[in-house]
């Protein structure tokens, strides 16, 4: 939070001394006050409040808004991978552009109520030319992962040996090195994981939460901090590493529970949100979809143990990992465009398995139950999607008695040349992928990927509905009647 690492520049008209700010017109808000009046201000114009959260809207959100505005300190509960640190972390946007400070300040004091004893004295020899700094809102955020090694110096602060080393005395508030809490002064910090913090380290937010002060080393420095402070926690029976202790979770005003997508359309969006995907590969809307479903029978499966969550994680891994497979794939065969395809699926479960905790009873059954799972869910991602009129031309076809290969070794190329002139493929790939409209696969290299695609997921339908066969060879796969 400190100005001198800051990555952003203070506009230039802003004002650099004391004097200057008052003659601006400036007002001191507490920090509670600024996200108050600025989410306010938010919801009445129908600004985005919470940028890139989804799935929160009509749940978790309202709650954080009414708590917010009531100017309370927030734990956030949830499983891992809900997104409660993406939340914490959009609460800077709701903090004013810029702030002032004092210059050099190592807590972040306002320069019209300094704190720190140098702040104090320093504006007593200065007055008016007290030098001002400004940091952006981005810079006002502090966090700090809570593990079992952590110590009240970290989070509070200890004695300097250097300025000791120098004459000052411990009893000297100056000599003091100060940690991340007070470092986050006039901003928002969060406490990642708080039940895996220490009980004896949780008894020292005692303070900092009612009384605004801290405590170092047996004498209390009397240092009212001035922020909004958010923690974060699995549920305490979900956990067997910590719990919140009670009198520390009374002193946070409001308690969320957080969820994972509830509905299909929020984890596909959160998926293409979220994924790092190389732009030489397309990823179809249709494979999202499988990876959504896939993601929600996992976590509803009973061979997983429900207590530890699937997270997000495991769907943006899962789709990324496709996307990977198909451009190995379009390098060995030599495509241009890749488009992820159904074959490319398969290479998920390895990647994903160690994501999952399994019930006692699936020890050595693990990459078959999410094989099954990934089948299951490629099979309603199918009903889903594609409906019997569009299938028809399709299914007449191999009623004909051709057979058609695809797989990993198979290009889009081939895979369309060994269905020849389809009549319906057109009417096929815009009911699976609308935004593709209808084009000629011989003729739009991009199509024929999306259309080779749509072809292989329909395939792959027709055989996990039992109605093709499909016999699977080393690197590529035969459908037939």
């Amino acid at each position: 939070m400190s100005p001198v690492t800051s990555a952003h520049t203070a506009p230039d008209n802003a004002p650099p001394t004391l004097g200057a700010l008052r003659a601006a017109g400036h007002t001191h808000r507490t920090v509670k006050a600024e996200v108050r009046e600025n989410l306010l201000a938010r919801l009445r114009s129908g600004d985005e409040r919470f940028p890139g959260i989804l799935g929160f809207s009509a749940s978790v959100l309202p709650r954080l808004e009414r708590a917010l505005l009531a100017g309370h300190d927030i734990v956030l509960l949830g499983e891992r991978g809900q997104g409660k640190s993406r939340l914490i972390r959009t609460l800077t946007g709701l903090l004013d552009a810029w702030s002032p400070v004092i210059e050099g300040c190592p807590i972040n004091d306002h320069p019209y109520a300094p704190v720190c004893s140098r702040c104090r004295r320093l504006a007593a020899e200065t007055g008016d030319d007290l030098p001002v700094a400004w940091v952006h809102r981005s810079d006002r955020y502090g966090e700090k992962l809570c593990t079992p090694d952590t110590g009240v110096g970290d989070l509070i602060g200890d004695i300097d040996p250097v300025r000791l080393a120098e004459g000052r005395s411990l009893g000297d508030p100056e000599s003091l090195h100060y940690g991340l809490v007070p470092r986050a002064n006039r901003g928002v910090f969060c406490l990642n994981e708080l039940p895996d913090l220490p009980a004896r380290i949780q008894v020292g937010l005692f303070n900092v939460l009612e009384e605004r002060d801290v405590q170092v080393r047996g004498f209390a420095l009397r240092l009212p901090l001035d922020m909004l402070l958010v923690a974060s926690a699995n549920p305490e029976d979900y956990t067997n590493r910590g719990h919140i202790i009670t009198p520390l979770k009374d002193r946070f005003g409001a308690e969320i529970r957080t969820h994972y997508p509830r509905e299909l359309d929020d984890e596909t969006a959160l998926i293409r949100q979220e994924a790092a995907l190389s732009g030489a590969v397309t990823v179809p809307r249709h494979l999202v979809e499988v990876v959504a479903r896939f993601t929600r029978l996992v976590r509803g499966s009973s061979s997983v143990d429900a207590r530890s969550g699937v997270s997000a994680r495991f769907a943006i891994a899962g789709i990324e990992t496709a996307a990977a497979a198909a451009e190995r794939r379009a390098a060995l065969i030599g495509e241009q465009r890749p488009v992820a395809r159904v074959c490319d699926l398969p290479p998920i479960v390895e990647t994903l398995v160690g994501k999952v905790e399994f019930e006692a009873g699936e020890e050595g059954r693990e990459t078959e139950v999410l094989s099954h799972l990934l089948r299951r869910a490629t099979a309603e991602a199918f009903r889903h999607t594609v409906d019997e009129a569009t299938l028809a031309p399709l299914t007449d076809l191999f009623a004909d008695g051709t057979k058609v290969e695809a797989g990993e070794r198979v290009s889009a190329a081939e895979l369309l040349s060994g269905v020849g002139s389809l009549p319906g493929l057109a009417a096929l790939v815009t009911r699976v992928e609308p935004e593709q409209g209808s084009g000629d696969p011989t003729e739009c290299e991009g199509y024929a990927g999306y259309a080779a695609a749509v072809l292989e997921f329909a395939m792959e339908g027709l055989y996990l509905n039992r109605r093709l066969s499909k016999e699977q060879l080393e690197d590529r796969a035969v459908y037939r009647t």
